[in-house]
Parts: structure tokens; sequence; C-alpha cells
């Protein structure tokens, strides 16, 4: 049983499954309507010719554009593709125009790889202020710290991937425009997942996750009045991707976004709830915590390679999740924790069959 009639509706606008899905963070399931559109337009290229049939589909790539601008608060024109959110940062950050040794403050919560690309470039990363333990940003705190020193510009992951906390990012964007920063918004676990629309002056973000659009679709947004320059996406964009990410954002407005945004942060109570002290495992968000990517640490004494093993026991049974290694969050520590990202069809035996195998793991 689906825990919700949305859910029943997701789900039925997808294939059956062969394992409880439980791993949308990194990548969710596509629909079959993103599946045929995606299809669709392969066929209508070797019909027609790759060219022809991108210009004959021009006015649905631009729709698409600008239902997802309406996701992010981006206007159509603003939107460019690249093939994943990491070709996304670095397109930027190539064309980005700044000083010698540049100055970017980041949460605690950033994504690895995004840090790797600061440090190739010799960005100075400071870390912004904690208001808790699970490593909200403490927005009155870099109000402070703001009025006598300024960053480049400020990155934001607004959900990480080792995390499901959501980051203050609209406050953020508040503070940091009054002192005259711009903010850079890694959207790569929130779009499609908790409301997007922050006024950032640059967000990105990749299709294959919450939006359950095709992989190999990201997308680049920058605000026509940022002082933020972008580079011109390549001539070999991936249209049918393009095609198919419009009809999974159409897919997910036709739902009604924000009430798709209460019932993922349902989905997210529920399974804290659920799979907190199970085993001694702990729960690492906030039990309400408005979003649907949950961590768990395992019980104590637990290596990094424990973690792996639970991740292929709980394939082997069929139930599908994430080990997230330190890697993806280094500056919130070296622990390694199970990672569960459950969709809107979650159904709750699936809880109850994860919660009673990790409990057989728990010592």
């Amino acid at each position: 049983m689906y825990c919700s009639e949305l859910g029943e509706q997701w789900h039925a606008a997808r294939v059956e499954p062969e394992i409880g899905h439980l791993d949308s963070a990194s990548a969710g399931r596509s629909s079959s309507a993103v599946i045929s559109e995606l299809h669709r337009h392969l066929v209508r290229e070797a019909e027609i010719g790759s060219y022809v049939a991108a210009d004959e589909r021009a006015d649905d790539l631009h729709a698409g554009r600008r239902a997802l601008g309406s996701l992010i608060g981006h206007l159509p024109e603003e939107i460019s593709f690249r093939d994943s959110a990491t070709a996304a940062l670095r397109g930027l950050l190539n064309g980005m125009t700044l000083p010698m040794s540049p100055t970017v403050w980041v949460a605690k919560n950033e994504f690895g790889p995004n840090l790797t690309e600061f440090e190739r470039r010799d960005f100075a990363v400071r870390t912004m202020p904690d208001a808790d333990v699970y490593g909200h940003v403490d927005v009155d705190s870099l109000e402070n710290m703001l009025q006598f020193e300024q960053p480049d510009f400020i990155h934001v992951c607004h959900l990480g991937s080792a995390s499901g906390l959501v980051q203050p990012v609209a406050k953020i964007v508040e503070v940091a425009h009054a002192a005259g920063v711009p903010v850079v918004v890694d959207m790569a676990q929130s779009v499609g997942h908790v409301p997007t629309v922050t006024g950032a002056d640059v967000v990105y973000g990749t299709s294959r996750k919450w939006l359950t659009g095709p992989r190999g679709v990201g997308f680049l947004a920058v605000r026509a009045d940022s002082r933020v320059p972008v580079e011109v996406e390549s001539s070999e964009s991936f249209i049918a991707g393009q095609l198919a990410l419009s009809t999974a954002v159409a897919e997910f407005l036709a739902l009604g976004q924000q009430h798709g945004y209460r019932e993922l942060a349902v989905v997210g109570r529920m399974t804290r709830e659920r799979l907190h002290g199970i085993g001694s495992w702990e729960v690492m968000e906030p039990i309400d915590e408005p979003s649907a990517l949950v961590t768990l640490a395992p019980p104590p004494g637990w290596r990094p390679a424990d973690v792996l093993a639970a991740r292929d026991r709980l394939r082997e049974i069929g139930l599908l999740v994430t080990a997230a290694d330190s890697w993806r969050a280094p500056l919130a520590g070296e622990q390694s924790l199970l990672r569960v990202s459950p969709h809107l069809d979650v159904r709750r035996e699936q809880l109850d069959q994860l919660a009673n195998a990790i409990r057989t793991m728990g010592y």
C-alpha cells in the first residue's frame, strides 16, 4: 500500500520495479512518458536528421525551458544545458572573471567533488558558521561576518549528497545580496524535491534525481543581471534528453509542485520515524526536516567497509540504497553513512523490511 494517493499516481506512471527503489538521490525512476519521449525523438532523428528534428521541436524545447525556469526562478533564456551538474559547475567556474586566489564561502554539507573543483582553481575555501549540530547555516552569524569581510561568492549545496538537511538558501541569498555578494546554488538534490525559487544569482542541477528525468542532462541558470558570465552551451546538446526532461518537469508541475514538496517531506519524516534507533543506527537529520533524503549513522565501531557490506546485503534482499562515504561531504566529518532516499511511491512495508534488515545488522 502506497502512503498517499499521490504516491499511487506516481507509481502508476512508471514500470513496475524489480527492487525496492529507495535511492532517488542517486537516480530516480523515470516515468513511462519520459522514456517514450526520449525514444520517440531518437527515432525521429534517425528518420529526418538530428538538426531538422531539433528544429521541428523548437517550440517544445522553449516551453520546457520555461517550465524548468518556473521551478528554479529563472527565465528560459537564462538556462543552458550540460551533461551533468558537475559539468555545469565547471562551465560556470571556467567562465567567471575572478581575482587571483578568489575566496568562496561554503556550508559544511558541501559536496566533495565541488570542493575539488575549487581547489583545482586555487580558491580559498571558508566554511560558514553552523546554527546547530546538524549543519544548517547560521544566517545571523553569516550576516555579521559579511559586515567585515566579503568573499567573491557564496556557494551553497541546497541539499547535500550525504545529508537530508535543507539549507536556508533564500535567507542566505537575502543577507549576501545586502552585502553585495553573489550566491551560487547547487540544486542537484533539491530540484523537484523542495522549493527551489531562492533568488540566487546562479543555480545548477541535474535531471536524473528527484525530477526523475533522463541521465545525461544537467542545467545551469545565470540571472541576466548577475555579474557572473556563462559560456554558451554546446551545439551538441542532448536534445532528446532535454525533451524528456521537459516531460518530467511537466508531470511534476501537473501533480502540483507544492503538493509534491509536502508529500516528500511526509515521506522523509515517516522514514526517519521508522528507522531511528533501529539496531543502534542513528538518523542524522531532525525527524521533521522537510526532505525525503535520510542518512543513518551505523552502530558504534563500524568501519566504512561495514557500511558498504550493509548496502550490498540490502541489495541482495531487494532494497536499493547508497553507502554515503565521507568524500561526499568531507567538511562534515569522516563517518560513512547509509543513505535512504525514497520517492513518493514508497510503501510502508518497504520501510518495515529495511528496518528489520538493519536491526539484524546492528550490534
